[in-house]
């Protein structure tokens, strides 16, 4: 005899028959493509009551500095060599982005492209800074080759990289590209991670920028 397929219960625990009087046990039934009718199940608690998470916005992450924090301070050597603290930058928004390397390929197509849109930036207001582990030296290369004309800092150690929470790529080998927009308060008003598609940074940052 055909039985056509039908959606149906189906049993991970046999329900032992209920006492009489007491009262009855809540249920939870899975879809089946099988043929035949099953017993439904006794849902154990954890599913009962543990609420679903959902998933994650891509693209963005929190680490040690998140979301309407204020981030811990530094003082670093920008690519001249000179002394930059970040609170020399309170009192106007500042972008500072995070990124692997110089000269990589990634991070030279982000650092052009902050680049291009720069003017929209200092209409907007607002500062731009690049921090990453390589040397004074190597940044101020990287910038006079592309003509860049924000500040870059050198992170070496990646202390301050450390101390915001940056999170790694490639299971720990790549260090990450995060950005950060601060308002005029100090204050983190929007955080972006995107390690494959550098220039997506600068789009969002400015929207964000445009709102605050």
């Amino acid at each position: 005899m055909a039985f056509a397929a039908t959606t149906v219960c189906r049993p991970s625990l046999l329900l032992s028959p209920r006492a009489r009087g007491q009262p009855p046990r809540a249920l939870l039934c899975t879809p089946s493509t099988s043929a035949f009718r099953g017993a439904v199940t006794a849902a154990p608690p954890a599913l009962l009551t543990a609420p679903r998470r959902r998933a994650a916005s891509t693209g963005i992450v929190c680490g040690k500095v998140s979301k309407g924090s204020v981030p811990p301070s530094f003082t670093l050597k920008d690519q001249d060599g000179k002394t930059v603290s970040l609170s020399k930058f309170k009192g106007k928004p500042v972008v500072v982005y995070f990124y692997p390397a110089d000269e990589t390929p990634g991070c030279t197509k982000q650092a052009c492209a902050f680049r291009d849109s720069y003017e929209k930036f200092k209409k907007a207001g607002a500062e731009v800074i690049g921090i990453s582990g390589d040397d004074a030296a190597s940044h101020k290369a990287f910038a006079k080759k592309y003509r860049l004309p924000f500040t870059l800092l050198s992170d070496e150690g990646n202390r301050v990289r450390k101390e915001w929470g940056v999170p790694s790529d490639l299971f720990g080998t790549l260090p990450g590209r995060q950005t950060y927009v601060l308002d005029n308060k100090g204050v983190v008003q929007y955080i972006y991670n995107n390690q494959f598609q550098p220039e997506k940074h600068i789009g969002e940052t400015l929207k964000i920028l445009q709102s605050i």
